[in-house]
């Protein structure tokens, strides 16, 4: 498969490679290529012809805390909601929750897709209650750090 550049990118793997093992001077492999002696520069002393990973090395929210992240992670593994789900049913307790950054959250921490086989699991139904009962299933959610 190839790799994919930036729509402004010059160069290529080819080309990069050729820069490291040429003999010839900065000015000369820019001007026989059509570079900017800059970028010739950088690619001869790159040691890699691969384009560097773009983006934070440890990305985080801005907007969701990690305790909050903590609590979204924690909910999607014990209701398996579908996102949506996820969103009505935390909204309330997160004001600054939306869709994208409730998205990006989950798939930061691999929880953007539900596994297949728990998917295919059918869902026991509810026990039939009379009208005017209700039923209630509680769980604990624990927010810090782990001893």
């Amino acid at each position: 498969m190839g790799s994919v550049h930036h729509a402004n990118a010059k160069t290529t793997a080819r080309i990069r490679k050729e820069i490291q093992d040429s003999q010839e001077s900065i000015a000369v492999l820019a001007k026989r290529l059509s570079l900017n002696p800059k970028t010739v520069l950088k690619w001869k002393h790159a040691g890699r012809v691969e384009d560097a990973k773009s983006g934070p090395t440890n990305p985080k929210s801005t907007v969701l805390s990690e305790q909050e992240e903590q609590v979204i992670c924690e909910f999607r593994r014990i209701t398996k909601f579908s996102l949506d789900d996820v969103l009505i049913s935390l909204r309330d307790l997160i004001p600054a929750l939306t869709r994208s950054n409730l998205h990006r959250c989950l798939k930061r921490h691999g929880l953007s897709r539900l596994p297949k086989e728990e998917l295919k699991k059918p869902k026991k139904k509810f026990k039939d209650y009379d009208i005017g009962d209700v039923h209630i299933d509680i769980t604990t959610l624990h927010i810090g750090k782990k001893k």
